[in-house]
């Protein structure tokens, strides 16, 4: 995501050979797995097995029946083309490669916007090596770790799910409900900031009633395109990225006569602002994980998915790295001037006032394409929930367009009552649930790695236990660092809204037990305790 903070971070040294294997694995991936029809069960396939699943039904009268997982009983994820759809899911169309590049491409990106501080913090030289090092440490481990779980696991549920597999589902719910609440808070900026490009052109949505009047109305249209259906939003997406990205590509070309390597190398570390200089790579470079949250929509997630990602991580680092390259070796260096929105006046220099208003419509455009993405991943992530069990049966319901009307009015409502907010507020609270969240994904992913090492897992990244190990140090210790150096305000606020996490799982549990509120499994989901360790098959502990 663009925004950058003053909290710092530092990162780690990682295995680049080995990264560099898993990526190119990414866009080639031919183990295809092929797997048997599901099987629907009401038991374990024995007595004291068939006693303890009639007391789960007893629990809960609405849960469905339920499948084992993966190559523990027998039965596993069936691609699309293997086995037919389920009757409400069937009719909708699905996600394909390009449309799902570019959700993913706003998920983290959505252009240069906001890498400006990278050069005013430390300088040319080592925000260009930043943007071609840091992914490495950051982007990589987390797109990787995206391929392999979101393959393994490709329903809605997405990280909510891999961490209710490998640390049961009460840990599942929080992962929820902080990446749900760090979402909804990121996607506030965006009305906001969508209003900040334009106030320059319009000055009445500058402050007051007409301010607050544009973003409800943004917020309304960018929640309707959402509502009409993810095909829809995906190459709504695809529009918007080669809208934001083409204005670069022609400042590029324009800036080839004017470049000066020399103007790259520029450097002096003792004036670098390490804090910011981190934070600015960390934001411009997260996020990767969100598109998990909609590997049920994807068409044969199997394949789609480690293909999109490679496609997008490409993507994004180039059009991070090329406008940083060109707008430093074409324009004299005045590192002060290089803040947020600096680039428009890059343009102005290399072509023109044409060119800078074009960027400025550009970066609009893009904060649409960051809503509309975001949005989709917040909403399906509560759909992929409930139909796990652990959110009420209502925000499984679909609308006519396949979309998941509950999650996207939660979304939305979520927005507009965080939108008067200042923006340093929404970005250091964003921040702080963000890595929380991360830490229990990484866990997660080891876990799993050792609890259930023959696990179907369509795309796996190579080097085995210790190199999955060693390839989460790095962005684990990044985490651990911005979380430390949190202010006191944020670190408060963030640590009440876990808290109404931790109170929130058991207060639906209860609601369940009493029968105040419906809940269900969807029988077409693997059952994610296969053992039947655990006594909850709704999810809620």
């Amino acid at each position: 995501m663009n925004p950058s903070v003053d909290d710092s971070a530092a990162g780690g040294i990682v295995n680049h050979q080995q990264q560099g294997s898993a990526v190119a694995k990414l866009c080639n991936d031919h183990q295809e797995v092929r797997s048997p029809p599901r099987k629907e069960t009401s038991g374990r396939g024995d007595g004291s097995g068939g006693d303890k699943d009639a007391e789960k039904l007893r629990r809960t009268d609405s849960r469905q029946a339920s499948v084992e997982m993966g190559d523990y009983n027998g039965a596993e994820y069936v691609d699309l083309e293997e086995a037919p759809s389920s009757p409400s899911t069937q009719k909708f169309r699905k996600v394909s490669v390009l449309p799902l590049v570019f959700l993913i491409f706003y998920e983290v990106s959505g252009g240069p916007f906001g890498i400006e501080d990278s050069v005013g913090a430390a300088g040319p030289l080592l925000a260009l090596l930043g943007f071609l090092v840091f992914p490495f440490i950051w982007s990589i481990p987390e797109a990787l770790i995206t391929a392999e779980m979101g393959t393994m696991f490709p329903e809605n549920g997405g990280y909510v799910v891999w961490v209710s597999s490998a640390l049961g589902p009460y840990w599942g719910f929080q992962q929820g409900w902080m990446k749900w609440l760090s979402g909804v808070i990121d996607n506030a900026l965006y009305p906001v900031l969508f209003l900040d490009y334009l106030k320059s052109a319009v000055p009445l949505v500058s402050h007051g009633f007409p301010r607050a009047a544009a973003v409800g109305i943004i917020t309304v249209v960018l929640t309707y395109m959402n509502y009409r259906g993810l095909s829809i939003v995906g190459w709504a997406a695809v529009l918007l990225g080669l809208v934001s990205i083409l204005p670069f590509v022609v400042m590029c070309f324009i800036a080839i006569p004017r470049l000066k390597p020399s103007r790259w190398l520029v450097v002096d570390l003792k004036t670098v602002d390490w804090s910011l200089y981190l934070n600015t790579l960390f934001w411009n470079l997260n996020y990767w994980d969100s598109i998990s949250t909609l590997a049920g929509e994807v068409h044969n997630p199997r394949k789609t998915l480690p293909k999109a990602l490679f496609y997008a991580l490409i993507l994004i680092v180039c059009s991070y790295f090329f406008p940083l390259l060109a707008g430093l070796g074409a324009t004299p260096l005045n590192q002060q001037l290089w803040t947020d929105g600096y680039l428009a006046d890059v343009a102005k220099i290399i072509g023109g006032v044409w060119l800078s208003w074009w960027i400025q419509g550009a970066a609009a455009m893009s904060n649409m394409g960051m809503f509309v993405a975001e949005m989709s991943s917040d909403s399906f992530q509560l759909l992929g929930m409930a139909e796990r069990g652990m959110l009420p049966e209502v925000f499984g319901k679909r609308s006519r367009h396949g979309t998941p009307l509950i999650g996207i009015l939660f979304s939305a409502s979520g927005v507009l009552l965080l939108s008067w907010l200042s923006f340093d507020e929404i970005v250091a609270a964003e921040n702080f649930l963000y890595c929380f969240g991360m830490i229990l994904e990484f866990i997660a992913f080891i876990m799993l790695r050792i609890k259930q090492p023959n696990a179907s897992r369509p795309f796996k990244i190579p080097g085995g236990l210790i190199g999955a190990i060693l390839m989460c140090i790095p962005p684990t210790i990044l985490i651990v660092v911005v979380l430390v150096l949190s202010s006191v305000k944020v670190m408060v606020v963030s640590l009440i809204a876990v808290a109404i996490g931790l109170v929130l799982q058991p207060a639906l549990k209860y609601a369940e037990r009493k029968r105040w509120m419906k809940f269900s499994v969807s029988s077409t989901l693997p059952d994610l305790d296969p053992t039947g360790t655990n006594d909850d098959t709704s999810l809620v502990e």
